[in-house]
């Protein structure tokens, strides 16, 4: 397939090279799933002043210094998705299902035996490798939009620029002009010289029925370099650095088709489909410090501070259109796939740091009590390089669209012998003032495990609700579906002593 390097140029001209960029893109990778292994996931994840966990690690690093022996997990997961889309009364439910090696690492305990001299008891490493954020979706949205038609978003490009596309190569030109170019060389689109302005042969009257097909697969993977210490069996202290990288391919095809009256001359749109696949890849890289105290012998207390995860992104757009027509005697079928890769200029994203306060209280031997208080400030998260000129409307978009939210995880543990009861509770507020675009998550967990000695068996389930809208296109036809989303996990962690 013929590939366009659309970077020939730098500084302020960068925004005219690239695709619709948007808020979505930058929660994509802001806002993480709660992964890990399944005593994590039982409870909540509500692990900050815990500890003795792989995945505890990565809310607070001190907790690897609470482990008395080298210990190795691997987790399981199966993950069920679920949506339910409304678009203008109609409703379409699909559902996604996958199974994958969610979670595996190890860490080792070195314990000091003259640490009498200068308290440091234990020094532990850890290594440990998540899923961050499990990106496959599936979502279908049908319904009649009693107002727009798809053809609003090329009419938005082709009228923004002046003269004709006509003879023009799709891979040599910038994204205004591509889209311009999907418009007018599908019969979509039609220019008036004398007036150098585009019309459109979509029939007026609305009644526009769409059914739009989001597909969608990847992951954003996390591997932690962890290290902590103990100081006298009082106070905990550890670092992480955090790799990250993403592999993301979203396609989507938006049909429409009307019945509205034809044109009285030239030919009439009848129906067509807008098919488009973004590939985004990359990396990124943060860092925690943490800390968790013993207060009392049952009550420990945790503080523990991520950074912004600093990402390089790629992305690689493929886009393609058909339409069907008439001009009331004969009709008419065209398509325009230029069969091109447009390559996008590498791009950075910083997402927001986080502040987690954690308190847990252990009732000896029987079982605990766990509760975690997480600050993220999404107006925080920007796209660089800030003197882009598109970059700098949607920093300022950011900034007035996201907040300062909050999340809340309690967590507890029974134990009957050798066998763990365990449950959790989750409530994620919205990043937006307004959360219409995705709003609050609340999530329910319990799972039970099996100690046999130099060996652990765990198993959780999590049930998470979220709503959210999707657009059926970036720009130009902005009528949104709303999406009820369910997402159903279950995962099996076996743990290992050596």
């Amino acid at each position: 397939m013929k590939k366009i390097l659309l970077s020939l140029l730098i500084g302020s001209s960068v925004a005219s090279f690239a695709q619709e960029t948007t808020i979505s893109d930058a929660l994509r990778y802001g806002v993480e799933n709660l992964n890990g292994t399944a005593r994590f996931r039982a409870m909540g994840g509500a692990f900050g002043a815990i500890g003795a966990d792989l995945s505890a690690m990565n809310l607070n690093p001190a907790g690897t210094s609470l482990f008395n022996h080298n210990q190795a997990t691997l987790s399981v997961s199966s993950f069920n998705k679920s949506n339910n889309a409304n678009y203008f009364g109609t409703s379409y439910k699909t559902n996604d299902n996958s199974l994958d090696i969610n979670q595996l690492g190890a860490v080792f305990v070195f314990n000091d035996n003259n640490s009498t001299k200068n308290g440091w008891r234990k020094l532990a490493i850890g290594l440990n490798y998540e899923n961050a954020s499990h990106l496959d979706d599936f979502i279908i949205s049908e319904g009649v939009n009693p107002y727009n038609s798809m053809d609003n978003y090329f009419l938005q490009y082709a009228n923004s620029r002046s003269g004709s596309v006509a003879g023009l190569d799709y891979g040599n030109v910038d994204f205004v002009d591509q889209q311009a170019l999907l418009g007018y060389n599908s019969y979509m689109l039609e220019y008036d010289a004398p007036g150098d302005f585009y019309y459109t042969n979509v029939p007026t009257g609305g009644n526009y029925y769409h059914k739009n097909t989001i597909q969608a697969k990847g992951f954003n993977g996390k591997f932690t370099a962890n290290f902590s210490g103990a100081y006298e069996d009082k106070l905990y202290l550890g670092m992480n650095l955090n790799f990250l990288f993403t592999d993301y391919v979203r396609t989507t095809s938006l049909y429409e088709s009307n019945n509205n009256p034809l044109y009285s001359s030239g030919t009439t749109i009848l129906a067509a489909r807008f098919d488009n696949e973004l590939y985004t890849y990359g990396n990124g890289f943060s860092m925690n410090f943490g800390a968790i105290y013993k207060a009392h012998q049952n009550v420990r207390l945790g503080l523990a501070y991520e950074t912004p995860t600093w990402y390089r992104l790629n992305d690689e757009l493929t886009q393609g259109i058909a339409t069907a027509s008439t001009d009331g005697t004969n009709n008419f079928s065209d398509s325009y796939y230029p069969n091109i890769v447009n390559i996008y200029p590498t791009y950075k994203l910083q997402t927001p740091s986080k502040l987690t306060g954690s308190a847990t209280v252990i009732f000896g031997q029987k079982g605990l009590l766990s509760v975690d208080y997480i600050a993220k400030n999404y107006s925080n998260t920007q796209f660089k390089p800030k003197n882009d000129s598109y970059y700098t409307g949607l920093n300022n978009h950011i900034k007035s669209a996201l907040q300062n939210n909050y999340e809340l995880r309690v967590g507890g543990e029974y134990k009957i012998k050798k066998w763990s009861l365990r449950g959790g509770y989750r409530f994620e507020q919205s990043p937006f003032k307004v959360d219409l675009a995705l709003g609050d998550l609340t999530a329910y967990s319990g799972g039970l495990g099996y100690n046999f000695g130099n060996s652990k068996l765990d198993i959780s389930y999590t049930n998470e609700h979220r709503n959210r809208t999707e657009a059926l296109l970036t720009s130009g036809l902005n009528d949104p579906a709303r999406i009820k989303n369910y997402n159903n996990n279950v995962t099996l962690t076996y743990v290992i002593n050596f």
